[in-house]
């Protein structure tokens, strides 16, 4: 079968940074290409070069065999070129109808006002294509993520693409609504449509992939069929090496000290009547369907939302947690599932990110800060975590994800927090990153670090928890050990009206 699109030794340098050498990837119609890779790997990279966000420095594209020069994102478009990138892009304030065809929107009395019935009636063709239950004229700020997703969806085909580029699209969608996206995909492939998907999900592009190309370091890898290619050949093809998954023999801990204490936890229908206890040493997971509670009993327990009633207590002695440099004062770390928007400053550097925390050590009589002092700590830091940056001085949105989790795993460290609490500390990074956040983890744990973990991912919980607390709809339902099955944590998550239990550990 020809090539859809063909692109070969492509080339791409940022400033510090090779991000593309030599890379190449081919599409053919109708099928779903699975670009995969660990974070900064280049897939992102090399799919923006496509749609022509970026330009390369070097290399060739073809588009059905002709040679085609991408130095422009609406030209892109015009080729049948559509991306949907893992930020959504779109304007809260309009509707549906109004994001999709915006700039190209129907007009009526000389061209002086929208005409919005035939607009609504042209994206209500597109949905109806789609096979979309969805009202054109729905304002956006009111759409579930998912639906939002579709929308993106959407404004890509209306554009009638051809080659469809999705980067991380579940990364925020439920069971059910990955479901529902697979329907259209499958869809569109019957049609001849090139689809281009990007995740790190395995399970996912088992089902949905045709072929599956590797990126590692900016470069190309290999191509394999996503079927008949066992899971650990594709991740040892993204890290270079084998990852392990074994899990550990928990330690002991009934005699270890208790460092945290939550007695019953109030804040609305979010966090009712939440008791817990966190030792030295260990990792308590927290597990839950979406919605029941977890980030909001970490978020309370650090000061980041006030508490209606309740106590924490550190080290045994009640602290009054009031705000979030409360909580620091206390002894608490808290990594944001959301790390770019409340743990990092990403148009800052890696050595003031690092220090952010802490910048009192580094204020100098006069007011001054103490830069090599500040540039010691940073350095010693990116040995440490194996942080890949060209220097401390590298901007921290230019990292990957997991560059730049372990950047804020740093700044909590450098502020030595007895407890940190770590709130999906993996989404949005790939497998080799992950097994390195995990080793970290547990690293930590053996130098008496108390840690909470939040995951939606059940693996994950399993794989780390010394123990595990299960919420559902703001109540803890129960506690259950290391070595406990799925199935018993989702009986606790849908326990909607139980007390909590003990399950099988206290």
């Amino acid at each position: 079968m020809n090539a859809l699109v063909s692109m070969t030794g492509i080339d791409k340098t940022f400033p510090g940074v090779r991000a593309l050498q030599h890379a190449r990837f081919e599409l053919r119609p109708g099928e779903v290409h699975a670009l995969m890779g660990e974070n900064g790997a280049g897939k992102s990279t090399m799919m923006k070069i496509l749609a022509g966000i970026y330009q390369a420095d070097a290399g060739e594209i073809t588009i059905d065999g002709q040679k085609f020069d991408t130095n422009s994102p609406a030209k892109a478009r015009d080729a049948g070129i559509g991306i949907i990138h893992q930020e959504l892009i779109l304007m809260p304030h309009l509707t549906a109808a109004q994001n999709i065809l915006i700039g190209r929107e129907s007009r009526r009395a000389f061209g002086l006002l929208l005409d919005e019935r035939k607009l609504n009636e042209r994206v209500r063709d597109i949905f109806r294509s789609m096979r979309l239950n969805l009202d054109p004229r729905a304002m956006v700020e009111s759409l579930t993520i998912a639906k939002q997703q579709m929308v993106e969806i959407a404004k890509a085909l209306s554009y009638r693409s051809r080659i469809l580029i999705m980067d991380e699209p579940t990364a925020a969608l439920n069971d059910a609504e990955v479901n529902d996206l697979f329907d259209i995909i499958n869809r569109l492939k019957s049609e001849g449509v090139g689809i281009v998907y990007i995740s790190h999900k395995m399970d996912e592009i088992k089902c949905i992939a045709d072929r599956v190309t590797v990126m590692r370091d900016g470069s190309y890898v290999d191509t394999v069929d996503a079927k008949t290619t066992e899971v650990g050949k594709i991740i040892s093809m993204m890290v270079g090496r084998e990852i392990t998954s074994e899990l550990a023999t928990p330690p002991d801990l009934s005699q270890s000290p208790i460092v945290l204490e939550a007695r019953r936890l109030n804040r609305g229908t979010m966090v009712r009547d939440v008791s817990f206890t966190l030792r030295r040493g260990e990792i308590l997971g927290f597990a839950g369907l979406m919605g029941a509670g977890r980030t909001e009993v970490a978020r309370a327990v650090f000061g980041a939302d006030r508490l209606v009633s309740g106590e924490v207590l550190v080290h045994g002695k009640p602290v009054r947690i009031r705000s979030p440099q409360h909580g620091v004062r206390a002894g608490i770390g808290y990594l944001s599932e959301d790390r770019k928007r409340y743990g990092l400053l990403v148009g800052m550097d890696v050595r003031n990110n690092i220090a952010m925390a802490s910048m009192s050590r580094f204020v100098r009589s006069g007011g001054l800060l103490n830069e090599s002092a500040m540039q010691r700590i940073a350095r010693r830091y990116i040995g440490d975590l194996a942080i890949k940056t060209p220097s401390d001085r590298q901007e921290v949105r230019f990292l990957s994800g997991g560059n730049q989790q372990k950047v804020v795993i740093a700044k909590w460290l450098l502020r030595d927090c007895d407890i940190l609490i770590f709130d999906e500390p993996t989404r949005g990074i790939d497998i080799g990153a992950k097994s390195e956040i995990y080793r970290l983890l547990n690293e930590l744990a053996a130098e008496g670090k108390a840690i909470i973990v939040i995951s939606s991912e059940l693996p994950e919980v399993l794989r780390l928890s010394h123990r595990i607390a299960v919420m559902c709809e703001g109540r803890l339902t129960g506690f259950l050990p290391a070595g406990a099955s799925q199935e018993e944590i989702m009986h606790l998550a849908t326990l909607r009206d139980g007390a909590i239990t003990e399950g099988r550990s206290k």
